[in-house]
């Protein structure tokens, strides 16, 4: 199995566990903070969808550009691992886009078709080396984009942790 095989692998199995949390959320609630200044599972979506997209629009736009060439030093990042870890709470640096916020199936709809639109431009461009295009996260350093794809899955991770968190907190 290649490496982004692998990616890809870790991209469903997150997938799949963010829709199993969402399924916990009644439509009623979908838009329900468990506390002033929380965010809701709505919110959270939205969020997600956000990041997914703004990743496949770099990945896209990078792919058309000769990828520079970096000293080891400008290389260096934190594990794309901790993205996943809920330990250190981070306010987004993308302010969240309101006119997202929708009913559950539209949401869920939007989340699912930023994923597409991934999914795709991965399949048009397989026989690409990912490991030279690279951008600074805000937060982990420089990420080539088998990072990029890599920290979609654990993002998605952290925040399906934070979705079970709102379920919890919420009144049945």
């Amino acid at each position: 199995m290649n490496r982004l095989d692998l990616i890809l692998e870790q991209m469903s199995r997150s997938r799949a566990n963010l829709f199993a949390a969402t399924d916990a959320i009644s439509p009623r609630t979908w838009r329900s903070a468990p506390r002033p200044e929380a965010w809701s599972v709505a919110e959270v979506i939205a969020h997600l969808t956000m990041v997914e997209s703004a990743v496949t629009r770099g990945a896209e736009r990078m792919i058309q550009q000769v990828p520079p060439s970096l000293p080891f030093w400008k290389k260096l990042h934190v594990p794309v691992r901790m993205a996943e870890w809920r330990l250190v709470r981070r306010k987004s640096p993308i302010p969240l886009d309101p006119s997202l916020l929708s009913d559950k199936e539209a949401m869920l709809a939007c989340v699912r078709e930023a994923r597409a639109r991934t999914l795709s431009f991965l399949d048009q461009n397989h026989d690409h080396d990912f490991s030279a295009y690279r951008w600074p996260h805000p937060f982990l350093g420089s990420l080539n984009l088998y990072d990029w794809l890599r920290f979609l899955a654990y993002h998605e991770i952290r925040h399906t942790k934070q979705i079970r968190e709102i379920v919890d907190a919420l009144p049945n």
